[in-house]
């Protein structure tokens, strides 16, 4: 038998369960989230949760918001649990099921409703996780002020739909009513995403008023910050998992690895929740963790996902299993990836990467392999196109970069779906590839300048040729074995 999670069942639950001894009615908004996906709540609301445990920051609770009609789903899912959410850390030596109440409320999905919530004084961070698409970004990182979406918005200040648009609504609400502005805190894995956050808000707001984003650039504070948690989407057996091993009915349950991990610039004018007592670390600048973790973890993972969707893995363990994939994505981040990094004082990449290829290989997780494929045209650029463009700049090889640009190619040509906002255009330029290499790289969305420049070309086509006529397994190899010669 199990039981319906709700605040008025918490102490119905089983003892295996951990759940908050604090009262969730003594806790008081103060951030509201935009984007309640699984990442989140793993991540962001699991360390407020721990900081409300401790007694401390109950005026810190976090309010949800989004725009999507999966947010709807989401929140009519989470509102019938009392916005609770079961959270199970899952490793090879642990696992550790928690129910987190750091979510207080979560608004009507509709514009207006999100636009006054920015507008209330009580709410001091505005916090995002819209996933690394949502930021309107060009090939070259500057924002797309001709896409559609934004085009609609600066005509229809008033009646915004995207999320910059409603952030800029709820801005200038606050600004009419003499309340200084909320911190806007970037959670996506981009990199210098508070920046990335500041150029989009800013770029928008120009189309509207000079004199908005003059006061934005002045007022409006935009840390960046560097997340990591391996966080699955949750299917038919993770719910299952939590029924039957905790006997809790929850719709919405989170798996998760055990490792959390959270860096960020203290600039918060309106004051922030103490999480330095649960482990954040505040830095000065974050820019070289950031391009660690996008460029080693981000980047393997990218690695990993498209030869293991080729070879047919579908389980993220069971293709780091494959002795040749491993070999295949530690020779890659060893060679051409970390020799591009400048270094940070008293970290060593060369741990950091063993770290993470133990994190890929806890089989608990499950993390899967579709996952790691889908929205490659928006990921690549920022996971490994960077390290490619360094690579170049210091006249190292590029031949290990462009056998994983390869790889995404063939999968791209030969996937039966991809989960990917370019996906028509990916699949016909990827399956020209075959025959014209060039014609992938001018995807000038994707790769911008960088499709031109000869040395790289060059490289793609002799791997593209390499997997055209042999396979995919014989071209991990071939590459393993050079850089170990």
């Amino acid at each position: 038998m199990t039981t319906m999670l709700s605040l008025a069942n918490l102490a119905k639950l089983d003892e295996a369960v951990s759940v908050p001894s604090y009262a969730r009615s003594e806790l008081s908004p103060g951030i509201l989230h935009i984007g309640m996906g699984n990442f989140h709540r793993a991540h962001q609301a699991v360390y407020l949760d721990r900081l409300f445990e401790q007694g401390e920051g109950h005026d810190w609770a976090i309010v949800g918001a989004g725009i999507m009609p999966f947010d709807a789903d989401r929140r009519a899912v989470l509102q019938a649990q009392d916005w609770l959410s079961t959270v199970v850390e899952m490793g090879q030596d642990h696992r550790a099921a928690r129910v987190t109440g750091a979510m207080v409320d979560f608004c009507e999905v509709v514009p207006a409703a999100v636009i006054a919530r920015i507008t209330d004084p009580a709410i001091r961070i505005v916090s995002l996780t819209i996933t690394e698409g949502g930021y309107f970004m060009d090939a070259a990182g500057a924002f797309n002020v001709a896409h559609p979406d934004i085009r609609h918005d600066a005509a229809n200040p008033d009646t915004p739909r995207t999320v910059f648009g409603i952030l800029l609504a709820g801005l200038r609400a606050r600004r009419a009513a003499c309340h200084p502005p909320p911190a806007i805190l970037s959670c996506d894995n981009i990199p210098g995403n508070g920046h990335v956050t500041r150029q989009a808000l800013v770029g928008l707001a120009a189309l509207v008023s000079s004199d908005l984003a003059a006061w934005i650039k002045a007022e409006v504070a935009f840390p960046n910050s560097m997340v990591d948690r391996i966080t699955p989407a949750t299917n038919d057996a993770a719910r299952a998992l939590i029924t039957e091993t905790y006997r809790i009915d929850d719709a919405a349950p989170v798996l998760c690895e055990p490792f959390a991990q959270w860096v960020m610039e203290d600039d918060f004018p309106l004051g922030r929740p103490a999480l330095e007592k649960v482990g954040v670390e505040f830095v000065d600048d974050i820019d070289a963790y950031e391009t660690m973790k996008l460029r080693i973890l981000n980047a393997g993972h990218a690695a990993l996902a498209y030869p293991s969707a080729l070879l047919g893995y579908d389980i993220v363990h069971e293709a780091v299993a494959d002795a040749d994939v491993l070999r295949w994505v530690r020779h890659l981040i060893e060679t051409d990836v970390i020799p591009v990094l400048q270094p940070i004082p008293g970290v060593d990449y060369h741990g950091y990467l063993a770290s993470c290829l133990e994190r890929f290989a806890n089989p608990e997780v499950r993390d899967t392999i579709p996952r790691l494929c889908q929205d490659g045209s928006n990921r690549q650029p920022k996971f490994i196109l960077g390290s490619v463009r360094d690579a170049l700049a210091q006249g190292r090889s590029v031949d290990g970069l462009a056998l994983e640009v390869a790889l995404w190619c063939r999968y791209c040509a030969t996937a039966k779906a991809l989960n990917d906002p370019r996906a028509d255009l990916l699949a016909r330029a990827a399956k020209e590839a075959a025959s014209r290499p060039t014609a992938f790289l001018e995807l000038t969305d994707v790769f911008g300048a960088l499709g031109q420049n000869a040395t790289f070309a060059a490289a793609f086509a002799d791997q593209m040729a390499a997997l055209t006529s042999g396979d995919v397994r014989a071209a991990l190899r071939a590459f393993a074995k050079t850089k170990a010669a």
